[in-house]
């Protein structure tokens, strides 16, 4: 009779027979995060097949070696034809599961979901009632306005009369960023009202800003993980550096070239109050990987900047340390999240160095060369 320990072994196998068998849709290609998701699959699930899409003919993914198995140009998510589209890849192609990325294509994939009741394929992906408040940052603020959670916020507009309400509501320095989007877009330090004036004069085709209390402390992100309300784990870095930071007015371009891994519970504790916050205020249940963006005040005080309703730019390089969420994903979107490991993930003094178009580097910061 084989041992409970060699039934174990003879399952295990069998899954990971299983993942390298599925057809795999990552969205949106061109971007550095799905890419990265695509690197990840391949290495340890080298037999799957993986099936990249985007809007653009010129989106990077599509010309990598190795990287997808098959490249397809589809119509925005907001065009009439998209779900003719996708729905016609995930048919011909047999797809089995699907890691959706961009923004706006999440909130499609959940609009989907709140009209049929169910999915064209596996996915994990946040409550699309979450994700209408929390892609847009004027919607998170209103949203958390009465907390210690995040800092002094408003949204303006690019026309003149948001210039005495900045003044009245938040006064200066502080700190300007477009509603929509991640990472530095539209962002800058304001240190006077001729600052604001310029900068709205200059983004005058972004629609809505938001403008808060400017933030002298460590950036920090965290990533977690819930599936039907619980959460399973979360891990938390500090982003130090910018890759091409000199060419932003911000000194943030959203890609972090030098990021430290963190040992700090605080972080991931005060991520898990936030969210249980949205839980009640919307009454809906957390669900899929949601990605903060804090900055700590003068006083050491995180305070929530963004939140993402996917994975985040450092997915890939946190799989490497034992935080996989994409293989997680994959172990959920096939009926075995019994297997996903739970708990806080703390670091142990690990640093990542990376930039444009290379491999990064994960390395001991103990490590670092000596000035």
């Amino acid at each position: 009779m084989l041992s409970l320990l060699c039934l174990f072994d003879i399952f295990k196998t069998n899954l990971i027979y299983n993942f390298n068998q599925m057809n795999i849709l990552i969205t949106g290609i061109g971007g550095p995060t799905p890419r990265s998701i695509a690197r990840s699959i391949a290495k340890t699930l080298p037999n799957a097949k993986i099936y990249g899409t985007d809007t653009s003919r010129l989106a990077l993914g599509f010309y990598m070696n190795g990287l997808v198995d098959e490249s397809i140009i589809v119509p925005k998510a907001n065009e009439p034809t998209y779900w003719e589209n996708i729905i016609n890849i995930i048919e011909s192609f047999k797809i089995d599961i699907a890691f959706v990325q961009p923004e706006a294509e999440v909130l499609e994939w959940g609009r989907y979901f709140k009209k049929h009741g169910n999915y064209p394929c596996q996915v994990l992906i946040p409550p699309v009632d979450h994700v209408e408040v929390l892609m847009d940052k004027a919607k998170m603020a209103d949203l958390l306005v009465d907390t210690d959670y995040i800092p002094k916020t408003i949204s303006i507009t690019p026309e003149l009369q948001s210039l005495n309400i900045v003044m009245d509501k938040i006064g200066y320095p502080c700190w300007i960023r477009a509603s929509v989007g991640s990472g530095g877009l539209g962002s800058l330090k304001l240190e006077r009202e001729a600052d604001l004036k310029a900068w709205l004069y200059i983004h005058k085709n972004v629609p809505t800003f938001t403008v808060s209390e400017f933030l002298p402390g460590r950036h920090l992100a965290n990533q977690m993980l819930y599936l039907n309300g619980k959460l399973i784990k979360n891990a938390g870095l500090e982003c130090v550096n910018y890759v091409m930071a000199d060419i932003a007015p911000s000194k943030v371009t959203g890609n972090t070239s030098f990021g430290r891994f963190l040992n700090e519970e605080m972080l991931l504790v005060f991520c898990e109050e936030v969210m249980d916050y949205i839980y009640r205020s919307t009454g809906v249940s957390p669900h899929g990987v949601y990605s903060f963006d804090l900055k700590e005040d003068s006083n050491h005080n995180m305070k929530v900047t963004e939140i993402n309703i996917r994975h985040m730019a450092y997915t890939g390089i946190m799989a490497k340390l034992g935080f996989d969420l994409i293989e997680d994903s994959i172990k959920f979107m096939t009926s075995q999240e019994k297997l996903i490991k739970n708990g806080h993930h703390l670091f142990n003094g690990e640093i990542f160095l990376r930039d444009v178009d290379i491999e990064p580097i994960i390395m001991k910061e103990i490590d670092i060369k000596a000035q």
